[in-house]
């Protein structure tokens, strides 16, 4: 994904909060959507509508799955994986592994782990992260960190702040809405980054549909 001023990052949607380790049964399951814009940590990708899609593998508390965007320039395509558990106080743990590629010029690889916690309707999300360098596109080894703070309340309303760390700085902030209708997933969303992101203001819409496999 693509962070001005010649440096970079990637997108997908997920390493967020972890599984539930009581969950036991192995399941697969897909989904699709389209997004108005694609939007990720705060970084514009695409500034046209945009399908995506993915399958993912659930065993437990572990999870591994593959997301694919289109991108100004090819495809992004996200693999990840990572284990998941939660105590009986409904604090919940996880610990994965995401790899961003591209099949275009869009951008060099990624490759972070990624930890995560979360308790009632707070989670927080604590990437580290490589970005591979390219001589090609002129872009060089970077390290980063990112720091993700979410809020999502009972109703669908959520509220994101993240800041990035390391070789690469920036912070946004990110309202939005989700919902179910006759079983698609909707919502909408304002992005406000600061000028070291895209230093604007964007109003998205999201749709998709997940079906178990």
């Amino acid at each position: 994904m693509k962070l001005v001023k010649h440096t970079t990052l990637a997108a997908s949607i997920i390493a967020g909060l972890a599984v539930s380790s009581s969950a036991v049964a192995q399941e697969w399951s897909a989904n699709v959507g389209l997004m108005s814009e694609y939007h990720f940590r705060g970084l514009l990708q695409n500034t046209t509508a945009t399908a995506n899609g993915g399958v993912d593998y659930a065993n437990g508390g572990f999870y591994a799955g593959v997301w694919a965007a289109d991108v100004e320039d090819g495809l992004e395509i996200d693999l990840y994986g990572g284990y998941g558990f939660e105590f009986d106080s409904g604090l919940a743990l996880g610990i994965g592994f995401t790899t961003y590629q591209y099949t275009g010029d869009f951008d060099s690889e990624y490759n972070e782990i990624n930890l995560s916690a979360g308790y009632g309707a707070f989670s927080l999300e604590y990437s580290i992260g490589e970005q591979g360098d390219d001589a090609g596109l002129g872009i060089a080894e970077a390290d980063y960190t990112f720091l993700g703070l979410s809020f999502e309340s009972e109703v669908g309303v959520y509220v994101t702040f993240g800041t990035f760390g390391d070789d690469f700085d920036g912070d946004y902030i990110e309202v939005g809405y989700g919902t179910s209708v006759e079983g698609f997933d909707v919502g909408m969303a304002i992005v406000s980054s600061d000028s070291d992101l895209n230093d604007d203001e964007s109003l998205y819409f999201t749709i998709g549909r997940s079906f178990d496999l």
